[in-house]
């Protein structure tokens, strides 16, 4: 059996290797530099644009206010929802470890990719809402899997291509969204809290081949409210997202610049050290594997996925269950979603940790006692809210309420992607399911599964960013068929649908409104 496991992990770094690190990054900037110059850097040209349609729009009802259409979520809701999933403890623990692995010029890439990760996104949500489809419930499907099987499978001698991709993507959905989306995020939280907020008698009682009965119990605190939460469906998980996630950034940025506040002597210092080490080598290769990655639970760009999902394909599984009529108004929000994920949360977590005297700009090198994981945040937080291990414990909750969402928001795309392959009758089997493999999340200590786990997220990508870069002309004709209706105020038809049926029903609400 030990020979067996040795086998499958030293087959897994394999394939890890070549996913993440000879191909992954070569595919994902490729794929966000196309978008970016295809929608002649949109995120730039049109930054008034999206900034208005998103942050500048949330006093609007239509974009808050909750829609009567059980087959979709208000787009606020979906921009939540997807956030929940993809704000999670690589925002603090990944962040930590790509400054450690590259330097402080690593956070100077991980700007780079979000830059051009949003156009990633924002292509991604595009393509979502013109090939979506209503399920047998009457709910809103789309995702890589739609635009992959009837937006490349319709290219000429690509049929047979599109449907293997379609389902390849969905088959490491729906296995990463157990693995990095469940079982990872479970045992982060259980491990911090029970470190933070220790109880002893608990701890020390061993259960179930050593396993402390403090885990279990948290556990399976997690599981039950997963489960109220999650058997609800995707209204109860919107509404569960819109009302956690803003709370939880906010907080966090909160404390954030509490922290770098009380250090403001060293911002100049944080910033130079950033922009001069970026391109020492030592930093690159940090910035390449460590800051792209979204959920770095350990060291290494094994134990993650992009800091903010922007190529994955998976957060374009909620976005499509937006009211929106307009491909490009929820390509916007994509848009914001990285920007809030990475330039927002990410950059408050780096300059914490390099003006909090943690880590020494002038070395290098990390404080005596402090490790490249969230404790290292903690450090940093604590050496301003010290008293009683406060800045510890806020660590452990944000870190709760990170990794929790992100279950939330993964259920959801393990969801889309069962449902896909198996159909809507059986969904709920899937769901209790996931709601039962918390329980191993909360228990598990063995590495390989989350090193497994990434390789599914590594393996989603490939498949969803082909179909991105082959459908890239079109997002390009949606883009500019928008811009010359609101900008330029020509009168063309709206472009909604790849679907005859569809485009007309969207077109007579969008007439409605």
């Amino acid at each position: 059996m030990s020979d067996f496991m040795k086998n499958l992990e030293q087959i897994n770094t394999a394939v890890n290797d070549f996913v993440w690190v000879k191909l992954g990054i070569v595919l994902l900037l490729g794929t966000g530099i196309l978008t970016t110059v295809l929608t002649r850097f949109f995120q730039l040209s049109h930054i008034g644009m999206w900034m208005k349609n998103t942050i500048g729009s949330l006093f609007r009802k239509e974009v808050v206010g909750h829609t009567e259409d059980k087959a979709s979520i208000s787009p606020f809701q979906a921009l939540c929802t997807a956030l929940a999933a993809t704000i999670g403890v690589g925002n603090i623990a990944g962040v930590a470890t790509a400054i450690c692995m590259g330097g402080a010029g690593a956070v100077f890439w991980m700007w780079v990719a979000a830059f051009f990760g949003m156009m990633t996104n924002y292509s991604e949500n595009v393509l979502g809402i013109y090939y979506r489809r209503k399920n047998a419930n009457g709910e809103w499907s789309g995702g890589a899997m739609y635009y992959l099987r009837d937006g490349l499978g319709g290219k000429k001698g690509c049929k047979l291509l599109g449907k293997v991709l379609a389902a390849l993507f969905a088959c490491f959905a729906l296995l990463a969204s157990f693995g990095i989306g469940n079982m990872g995020q479970v045992n982060k939280i259980v491990t911090n809290f029970a470190s933070a907020f220790e109880i002893k008698a608990l701890s020390e009682t061993e259960v179930f081949g050593g396993v402390p009965l403090y885990h279990i119990i948290i556990g399976a605190v997690i599981m039950v409210l997963a489960a109220v939460i999650l058997l609800g469906g995707l209204q109860r998980i919107a509404n569960v997202a819109e009302k956690v996630v803003p709370l939880m950034v906010v907080l966090f940025v909160l404390g954030s610049l509490i922290v770098i506040g009380v250090n403001f002597r060293q911002i100049g210092a944080a910033f130079r050290a950033i922009f001069v080490t970026a391109f020492r080598p030592r930093s690159f290769i940090g910035g390449g594997l460590g800051v792209l990655i979204e959920k770095t639970v350990t060291q290494g760009f094994k134990r993650g996925i992009f800091s903010n999902e922007a190529g994955l394909g998976s957060s374009v599984m909620v976005h499509s269950n937006s009211s929106v009529k307009e491909p490009v108004q929820q390509g916007m929000w994509g848009i914001f979603e990285v920007f809030a994920d990475t330039m927002v949360v990410c950059t408050m977590t780096a300059l914490v940790i390099l003006t909090s005297g943690v880590y020494d700009l002038n070395t290098g090198t990390l404080a005596k006692g402090a490790s490249s994981d969230a404790t290292l945040v903690a450090s940093a937080f604590n050496s301003v809210f010290g008293f009683a291990n406060i800045g510890e414990r806020f660590i452990a909750v944000a870190i709760f309420l990170f990794a929790f969402t992100t279950v939330l928001g993964w259920s959801h795309y393990g969801t889309k992607a069962w449902e896909y392959l198996f159909g809507t009758k059986s969904v709920v089997a899937y769901k209790i399911f996931f709601v039962l493999m918390i329980m191993s999340g909360a228990v598990m200590t063995s590495s390989l599964a989350w090193d497994i786990s990434d390789t599914f997220n590594g393996l989603m990508m490939i498949p969803n960013l082909i179909g991105v870069i082959a459908l890239s002309g079109l997002v390009m004709r949606i883009t500019g068929n928008y811009i010359d209706r609101k900008v330029r105020h020509r009168d063309v038809e709206p472009m909604l649908s790849a679907f005859p049926d569809v485009q007309k029903e969207q077109l007579e609400g969008l007439q409605d409104t």
